[in-house]
């Protein structure tokens, strides 16, 4: 007997998107009516209510909550025995809710999802930062998933908690950390596919997102499984930031070679990412090795200097 999954998307002021969202999972190839959407509206005043009760939605309103209490408020009103959590800025396969039912089916797995896909007409800021992303070609078990295109059993995500509402970000690798420190399985799946339309456009955008994403990076990495490489992610913007300090030092000591030296160490790891996607391409060029090493300084410096300062959330949404 198919189970009855239900969907929660929080939203805010993203009608449009929104639409597309909901239209693509009423449109995959899965009974209607073990179907259930919950929409959880946050202080919208663009209509997104409106779009989802069109699409048979059931529409909760919010004010002003973190995004983790926005989906555990619709995961507690929620009637299925599989949760899906997808954002309104993103559009599933036809095939997305029968290949998580498939992966669920298995006892051991509690989670599976997948790393979302560009917005087809991505531009080069876009592409160089979906290359960050591992593309799958079969199922796998990962250590984390995304929450923008993730579903998991009712019972596991009741028994750890849920999302923590206390984070501001990150509250999808702190979930999958608790999961899995319970004993559960995280699978991914090629099948599972969604585009993602919010990825930055700009340099600028990048960066203060991922100034907002790693304010609470530390903090739920290591409260995670204790290993080198799950800690990886907060070791890394540690000794980043570290070594840009001791470069600024050394040079305000007119030390420039140290300076230099400590500054192409801070860089290095991007560099190092920057490699790995370039080799990913299938005819890299010049322009596109250039790009790619932009972004991903970019990015580790957002990240490393999250450790000083809390980004807005507002500034990364007009970004």
């Amino acid at each position: 007997m198919r189970p009855l999954v239900s969907f929660v998307v929080p939203v805010k002021n993203d009608a449009q998107r929104l639409r597309r969202c909901l239209t693509r999972i009423l449109a995959n190839d899965y009974p209607r009516e073990l179907i259930e959407i919950i929409v959880v509206d946050n202080e919208s005043t663009d209509g997104s209510g409106r779009v989802a009760r069109e699409h048979g939605a059931v529409v909760l309103r919010a004010g002003g909550d973190r995004v983790a209490e926005l989906r555990n408020r619709g995961a507690r009103a929620a009637l299925g025995t599989i949760i899906a959590f997808a954002d309104a800025d993103h559009e599933v396969d036809s095939h997305w809710i029968q290949s998580a039912v498939d992966v669920l089916a298995d006892a051991s797995v509690a989670a599976t999802g997948a790393p979302y896909s560009a917005d087809p007409g991505a531009n080069w800021v876009q592409q160089q930062y979906d290359g960050f992303r591992e593309r799958l070609d079969h199922r796998q078990e990962v250590t984390w998933l995304g929450s923008g295109n993730f579903a998991v059993k009712r019972w596991p995500f009741e028994r750890v908690g849920g999302f923590n509402a206390a984070l501001t970000a990150c509250e999808d690798v702190d979930l999958c950390n608790r999961l899995r420190l319970a004993g559960h399985r995280i699978v991914a799946d090629p099948g599972l596919r969604s585009v993602h339309y919010g990825d930055p456009k700009t340099l600028k955008a990048l960066f203060l997102g991922e100034l907002w994403r790693g304010r609470d990076n530390l903090r739920v990495t290591f409260s995670g499984p204790r290993t080198l490489r799950n800690w990886r992610s907060g070791l890394i913007p540690i000794a980043q930031l570290a070594a840009l300090a001791a470069g600024a030092g050394a040079l305000i000591a007119g030390m420039l070679p140290v300076a230099l030296i400590c500054w192409f160490t801070a860089v290095a790891p991007a560099l190092a990412r920057a490699a790995l996607v370039i080799r990913r391409r299938i005819r890299p060029t010049f322009v596109a090795a250039v790009q790619a090493v932009t972004v991903s300084i970019v990015f580790d410096l957002a990240r490393a200097f999250a450790l000083l300062t809390r980004g807005s959330h507002r500034a990364r949404r007009s970004a």
